[in-house]
């Protein structure tokens, strides 16, 4: 059993964790900058911070050895300049307020294990990338990605062994990209975008949450790509959510000048093209429920 002190545990991503958590009976303390989301349960206990004003309740630490480090403002809005300076410090401040909170207090954290995103790796529709790859995309998410790790990584001067986990597209019914996907799906107007070549890295919201807790549990370091083992290309996945909710593909692809006019610049996420490999993760011994695509839709959607 072990307390884990997560940011951003009432989001997507962090709520499933909690669950995984809980299951392994490990207790949670976790941080919410909106004072309503606070709650006290046994084994799940909530404290306030606001890293805009540098200000946490430090109790938030009693007893921790560990953080799983979520906290993010989301990718999926329109990035204007002054929401593109939230993207980067809303990721960057916080591992800021965190570590100087256990530096202050000399609090006996061990372990952090935090999110990071494939964004890092540059778009290729060739490449196949492992976690060693040390060229980085020049566009904005490389740069928030890089910024990121490198707050991240600060923590291993307060000898706490660090974990970074890049993630891909999450599948789930409750949020991120897959409900927008299906929604014009549904409706008989489902399409790929551009030539439907670019690849797609996805994980299972439940794959994934499990693959946290499992690399707090084996204490793990350095970085791992949270991606399944078989990465799809945007034409694929788009037959796939087609094929599992029974629905035509009818449409032509869609035109990526079009969908910079309706995104901006956050276009991008819909183009870029990013195979990225799962052997690291797999190595350790994490195994994965769901390895392909149709598998993880038919019990998304079932």
């Amino acid at each position: 059993m072990r307390k884990i002190l997560i940011t951003g545990a009432t989001g997507l991503i962090g709520r499933e964790i909690v669950k995984v958590c809980h299951a392994h009976n490990h207790v949670v303390h976790y941080l919410t900058t909106s004072k309503n989301k606070l709650s006290t349960h046994e084994n799940y206990k909530g404290f306030y911070w606001n890293p805009d004003s540098n200000d946490i309740d430090e109790q938030c630490f009693a007893g921790v050895d560990t953080i799983i480090n979520l906290v993010g403002a989301s990718i999926s809005k329109r990035w204007t300049n002054s929401y593109k300076n939230e993207i980067l410090t809303s990721r960057t401040k916080t591992a800021k307020l965190l570590k100087d909170t256990i530096a202050k207090y000399n609090f006996p954290v061990k372990h952090m294990v935090s999110a990071s995103a494939i964004g890092v790796y540059p778009s290729s529709m060739t490449n196949y990338y492992e976690e060693d790859t040390e060229e980085v995309s020049t566009s904005f998410l490389g740069e928030v990605v890089e910024q990121w790790e490198a707050a991240v990584d600060t923590f291993s001067s307060l000898n706490i062994k660090v974990a970074k986990i890049r993630i891909g597209l999450v599948l789930s019914e409750k949020g991120g990209a897959l409900p927008e996907i299906a929604k014009p799906v549904r409706f008989g107007a489902g399409a790929a975008f551009g030539d439907g070549n670019q690849w797609q890295s996805w994980i299972h919201i439940s794959d994934l949450a499990r693959l946290f807790v499992f690399a707090v549990d084996n204490e793990l370091e350095g970085i791992y790509n949270g991606v399944a083992p078989n990465p799809v290309t945007n034409n694929e996945l788009t037959k796939a959510v087609a094929k599992v909710l029974h629905k035509p593909l009818i449409l032509p692809n869609i035109p990526k000048l079009a969908m910079k006019l309706v995104l901006g610049e956050m276009h991008m996420l819909l183009f870029e093209s990013q195979r990225v490999s799962a052997t690291k993760i797999e190595e350790t011994g994490f195994d994965f429920e769901f390895h392909h695509l149709e598998v993880a839709l038919l019990d998304i959607f079932s």
